[in-house]
């Protein structure tokens, strides 16, 4: 974490480690976020963390910093049109990166990239808020708060030996 890092990415990487419940229980802080996030925001009545909580964690982080969320928050797809456009060679920490995946979707935030892949905090990968390498070809948006003065410039990071790219963020 740099001091330069946007609040929304601080307040994401205060999230580093939050898992979902295993079976049928249910993780209170990821219930937290959507209850206070509110199926207004959500666009659904969110009520287990065993439905895909990707967009939920992106939301839960801009809400808790007094930024709005994309509509129905809930869906990774809702955010390849929230704020305003960046382009792809061209991001910087924070930035809100949305891509396909079979079967849906997946959104998170830029902290960094190497040569194939850029490198996500996320949440619901791996059933947890993790750093994850996903495929830049995967990458369908990249997005920025609107009214929030764009910052910083792409990160060059290692491709993290034995770390394999990520195909499936569920």
């Amino acid at each position: 974490m740099t001091t330069a890092d946007p609040a929304w990415l601080k307040a994401a990487r205060a999230k580093l480690g939050t898992r979902e419940a295993p079976g049928p229980a249910n993780n209170p802080t990821i219930m937290g976020w959507a209850k206070r996030l509110g199926t207004k925001a959500l666009g659904i009545a969110y009520n287990a963390d065993s439905v895909p909580w990707c967009g939920v964690f992106v939301a839960a982080c801009m809400q808790e910093v007094g930024l709005p969320t994309a509509p129905i928050a809930v869906r990774a797809s809702a955010w390849a049109k929230y704020g305003d456009p960046l382009a792809f060679h061209r991001p910087a920490p924070g930035a809100i990166l949305v891509f396909q995946r079979p079967g849906g979707g997946h959104v998170g935030f830029y902290v960094g990239e190497d040569d194939t892949a850029y490198h996500v905090l996320g949440g619901n990968q791996s059933d947890n808020v993790t750093m994850a390498r996903i495929e830049k070809t995967r990458c369908v948006a990249a997005r920025w708060p609107t009214g929030v003065p764009f910052a910083g410039k792409p990160v060059r990071m290692a491709a993290r030996a034995g770390v394999p790219l990520s195909r499936n963020e569920a």
